[in-house]
């Protein structure tokens, strides 16, 4: 498979391209559960409030949670915040509050910020706690609670920050923070609504990037794999140019059409998702890794049930499956015999009757590469079912852990797409385990013809024909022998058919008279001995040189579609009409074609299908 990579060297800016733009596509869809957890938990749980460091506190609020934080957890707030006294509120966007001075947020750093969301969060906990005791202790102020509003004032008093859950402290907090910024006169529902189109607009950002990285990659892969194999077809094409009857006898011609078809169209199809699944699994497999251990780590373990599941699956495949795709090209080579052999004969299968004969050939073949293709498909499915059984049980343990106040409902919702990104991760590298072998196997039978050795090639220095010798063919003591053959089917042939006679050979069936006409054109290569044709040995000059010498009527007919004049004119181009009226009437063809309607401009089928054998040769 490697070797055929050598046919792209020129083509890095595209790979690179390729490679930045998965990059980038990896880096936003890892971004996105992110955003779908603060939608549900911030957006719509905490109404747009972030965390428990507020945008601005009342100087009362402030002095309160000081007093009941530690000294360098109060002195990191005290930095974090500045006073504006009653006249700057007035000039600020808190303009509202007519109640005193406020104390408004400075930009701190995010880690600096998580610092102290631990810290308020813990002190708003306690001063809530204490507001709760003061209440229930004043009996005006308890009576004009209503029911709900008691219970929780009855939870809150009993409240012991040691044990209860990060996200349960949170929740409070940002209740804390909600009734802080009601306080001041801010509008929570247009901080709410404002937090929810921020982050969605940022939502839909991301969705449009990742559709132009995924459809410029998917453009770049396409028109990749799409040249790699327009170029082996073009070196396939002309390999087989170039192959001798030697050459062509290791090969049937259904094999070479599927090796220039089947088998370069699987390769261009596995090159098409390489350049995603190299790059883009990992790295979406080992992100979704790291942002599932900062997500919820006590979750992983349903992940790593779902990894091994895979790679249980991967592993049969390999076992039971793989076989099938080593033979998949085989039978396709198969079915394509079958077919053509059918379609060649078709008028001697009608003459003997025996299309229901045919019909089970061809269906035995077919079959074959139906129940094949069904065992693979079938095999895959497997790999949703392991999908789908996960987001179960992800839902189930995280329907626990929210119950239990371990867990948010976004946490849960990020957990599930990342969960998904990394078993797509190992569907898609289990994907390409799956299409190598196949893509190999079609690798190797496109890299045996293009590494194939021709027996017959041009010399490294040509000679000339000579002029006083044109048009004798001289034979001296040939001997021939087929490749592979034990013993010589010519021996010791030696004649001269000088230039202007007409030289014939008569012998029996299987004498070796076809054998010694395709030596002339060098179609094989003689064993022992030589031929001249004017004077020289053929295997001295160009075999295009020599063609250029022969005129050769092969046994059978062979014609190719277009018209008679184009068939007439197919091995010289720019002949003129004299000539190719000339050629017809050295045939003996002139009748039968000015008999035609059309005369030379006649259509001729595929093969010749529509005139006679004797019309043909």
């Amino acid at each position: 498979m490697l070797k055929l990579f050598r046919y792209l060297k020129k083509a890095y800016v595209p790979i690179i391209a390729i490679v930045l733009l998965l990059i980038l596509q990896a880096s936003c869809d890892l971004t996105l559960p992110t955003f779908t957890s603060n939608i549900v938990n911030v957006g719509i749980q905490q109404k747009g409030i972030e965390d428990a460091v507020p945008d601005v506190m009342r100087e009362e609020t402030f002095l309160a949670l000081k007093s009941l934080m530690k000294q360098d957890d109060a002195d990191d707030m005290e930095d974090a915040y500045k006073l504006y006294t009653k006249d700057q509120v007035k000039d600020s966007k808190y303009k509202d509050y007519k109640d005193g001075r406020l104390y408004v947020r400075r930009y701190i750093s995010k880690k600096d910020r998580e610092h102290l969301d631990t810290s308020m969060s813990k002190a708003m906990l306690k001063l809530s706690a204490k507001m709760a005791k003061q209440i229930q202790a004043n009996p005006q102020a308890a009576a004009s609670l209503s029911k709900s509003q008691k219970k929780m004032m009855a939870q809150m008093k009993n409240m012991d920050t040691k044990d209860m859950p990060d996200t349960i402290i949170s929740q409070a907090a940002i209740s804390f923070v909600t009734s802080e910024y009601k306080a001041i006169g801010l509008d929570i529902d247009q901080m709410q609504t404002h937090y929810l189109l921020v982050t969605g607009a940022k939502m839909i950002g991301l969705a449009f990037l990742i559709m132009a990285a995924a459809v410029s990659v998917t453009l770049l892969s396409a028109r990749l794999a799409a040249k790699l194999s327009r170029i082996l077809r073009e070196k396939v094409f002309e390999k087989v140019m170039s192959f001798t009857n030697s050459e062509f006898d290791k090969f049937s011609t259904a094999s070479l059409i599927t090796r220039s078809t089947n088998d370069i169209q699987q390769i261009q199809m596995f090159m098409t998702m390489l350049f995603r699944i190299v790059v883009y699994a990992p790295l979406m497999g080992i992100g979704g890794i790291f942002k599932v251990l900062t997500t919820n780590a006590k979750m992983t373990w349903t992940i790593a049930i779902g990894v091994i599941a895979i790679m249980l699956v991967i592993f049969v495949l390999f076992k039971v499956a793989m076989p099938k795709f080593k033979i998949l090209q085989k039978l396709i080579d198969r079915l394509n015999l079958v077919t053509r052999e059918i379609l060649t004969g078709l008028s001697v299968i009608r003459a003997f009757s025996t299309e229901k004969h045919e019909e089970e050939r061809f269906d035995k073949a077919n079959m074959d590469l139906m129940k094949t293709n069904l065992f693979v498909n079938r095999a895959m499915t497997f790999m949703m079912l392991i999908m789908n059984g996960l987001t179960v049980l992800i839902v189930y343990a995280g329907a626990s852990n929210i119950d239990a106040g371990k867990m948010q409902v976004g946490d849960l919702m990020a957990f599930i797409q990342y969960a998904m990104q990394i078993i797509m991760a190992f569907l898609f590298i289990s994907m390409v385990s799956i299409m190598m072998p196949r893509a190999q196997v079609a690798a190797e039978r496109v890299n045996e013809i293009l590494d194939m050795e021709v027996m017959i090639k041009d010399p490294e220095e040509p000679k000339e024909f000579l002029p006083e010798k044109k048009g004798e063919v001289e034979f001296k003591n040939v001997y021939f022998c087929y490749p592979d053959a034990d013993e010589a089917v010519l021996h010791n042939i030696s004649f001269t058919a000088p230039a202007g006679k007409t030289t014939a050979f008569i012998g029996s069936t299987g004498s070796g008279k076809s054998t010694l006409i395709n030596l002339i054109p060098r179609f094989f290569d003689v064993s022992r001995g030589s031929i001249l044709v004017d004077g020289v040995d053929i295997r001295d000059v160009k075999q295009h040189d020599l063609c250029e010498k022969i005129g050769y009527v092969p046994q059978k007919g062979v014609l190719f579609s277009g018209t008679i004049e184009s068939n007439l004119k197919y091995g010289k181009e720019d002949a003129t009409i004299d000539e190719v009226k000339r050629a017809a009437r050295i045939a003996q063809a002139t009748d039968f074609i000015e008999e035609k309607e059309e005369k030379y401009d006649s259509p001729i089928a595929q093969g010749g299908s529509n005139v006679s054998g004797g019309q043909k040769q």
